[in-house]
């Protein structure tokens, strides 16, 4: 599928938002839900048993939404440009397969602080582990921004170095979602 068709698929799909992750939750507030990755909301892990924890409360979900499907990992750059750096996409090492560049958004448009984000995108049979290293990546605040969703676009796993969000297709969705994982989430108000 080209950049292209990615793109006007999204568009159809997530009327209210670019492909930006921190944007998304905003967006789909009703179709949003937020797990730690940790007990405690604890945001760091420190060991290699916090790790394992970590890590298989991302592969869990990620199963639940992904068993058994082709899914799409998107990865970010920033610049303040609207083309993407010249420089090779460096969190592209994480992707299975190779990442290509799919498209870049104005994410700050202040003159001052003008950023452009650039995504670059694979595809992979999701299969538990398969993002492993990636993931722990993310789990240690190295990379940023990596939204992974399935080929119909229908579901958005955002993890960040603390947890997770997801936006799912229906409020009903993430309920039942939201339910099974209930030791998993904030006791803050608004879920963060």
């Amino acid at each position: 599928m080209s950049g292209d068709d990615l793109l006007r698929r999204w568009g159809e799909r997530w009327v209210e938002g670019p492909p930006i992750a921190h944007w998304l939750r905003y967006a789909y507030r009703e179709q949003w839900v937020r797990f730690h990755s940790l007990p405690k909301s604890k945001r760091y892990a420190d060991t290699e048993d916090e790790y394992a924890i970590v890590l298989d409360r991302y592969n869990t979900v990620l199963d639940e939404l992904f068993g058994g499907e082709v899914v799409y990992v998107i990865t970010v750059d920033w610049s303040d440009t609207p083309l993407p750096p010249s420089h090779p996409h460096e969190p592209a090492r994480w992707h299975p397969g190779s990442a290509e560049y799919w498209t870049s958004v104005c994410s700050e448009p202040d003159p001052e602080y003008l950023t452009y984000t650039h995504l670059y995108v694979s595809q992979t049979p999701w299969e538990r582990g398969c993002l492993d290293e990636l993931l722990r990546t993310v789990a240690d605040d190295i990379l940023a921004g990596v939204l992974i969703t399935d080929i119909a676009l229908q579901r958005i796993y955002h993890p960040y170095d603390g947890g997770a969000d997801v936006i799912l297709s229906t409020t009903e969705e993430r309920d039942q979602l939201r339910s099974r994982h209930a030791e998993w989430l904030s006791s803050h108000p608004l879920g963060l």
